[in-house]
Parts: structure tokens; C-alpha cells; sequence
């Protein structure tokens, strides 16, 4: 397994692992906010790759200097197996290069429902969550 920048090929793959792995209103919810950090920054979106095919993604964004994780995303199959842990060391690496203050975990129902047990195993407690994470740009209507 191997853990690389979003690069513009994969855009296919990565929709289509969002909608195989996130709930039908969770793909709902973060295909905008996808399509906004492609636009703005795509390398703050990773993928995990076994065997060309695109297993995981997180996507990142970072507002007011503080970095976010936005949504993580493994393939039903590639559950449990270190994929997860992987693209968060990615992303927060390329956080912490970019000085940011603190990272957090955009706490939306999907984040906190299916994918907290990842974070807080990574270090991001309850402490860690936003619960306002409408007010982040890539996820706002406005």
C-alpha cells in the first residue's frame, strides 16, 4: 500500500470510493466540499493505492491556520489493515510543514459516528473535534 498526493487521473477512482465506502447522504455531503479542495489545494487531499487501485482518501483543508480533516474515506474491502492510519501521518505531515496551529477533525455525524474510533486512535480526542465545522469553507452554501 502506498500513500501519495490526489493527482487529477485519479478524480474517477476517488468519486467512486467515496460513494462505495460513505453513506449515500454522507457522499451527499462531501462531494461539494471535495470538489471546492480540489479547486483550492488539492494536495491536501491523499490517496492510499494497492495495486493501482484506489483503496482510501482524506481529504483535508486547512482554514484560519488550523488544519482539518474533512473526510476519510477506505474501501469496504481494505477496512482494518492500516490504511486509515496512514493517510492521517500523510495529512498530518504536510499540516505540520505548513505550520499550522492545531489540526482537528471537522466533527460532522458521519466523522463522529464512523470514523472517531480511527481518530482517537491517532491522538484526536473529543478535545480535538469541531463541532462547527458548517463555518468551514469548503463545506459552507454561501
Amino acid at each position: 500500500m502506498h500513500v501519495r498526493s490526489f493527482q487529477l487521473s485519479d478524480c474517477n477512482q476517488v468519486t467512486e470510493l467515496l460513494q462505495i465506502a460513505l453513506s449515500e447522504e454522507c457522499y451527499e455531503n462531501t462531494i461539494v466540499p471535495f470538489s471546492r479542495q480540489l479547486a483550492w489545494d488539492s494536495d491536501l487531499i491523499v490517496v492510499a493505492e494497492e495495486n493501482d487501485e484506489i483503496v482510501g482518501a482524506l481529504i483535508g483543508t486547512i482554514e484560519r491556520n488550523n488544519g482539518y480533516y474533512y473526510r476519510v474515506a477506505i474501501h469496504p474491502d481494505y477496512r482494518r489493515q492500516g490504511i486509515g492510519k496512514a493517510l492521517i501521518e500523510c495529512m498530518e505531515q504536510r499540516f505540520q510543514s505548513r505550520k499550522v496551529s492545531r489540526i482537528l477533525v471537522a466533527g460532522d455525524e458521519h466523522n463522529v459516528a464512523a470514523a472517531m474510533p480511527l481518530y482517537e486512535a491517532m491522538g484526536y480526542g473529543a478535545n480535538k473535534i469541531l463541532k462547527a465545522f458548517q463555518k468551514l469553507s469548503i463545506v459552507s452554501h454561501s
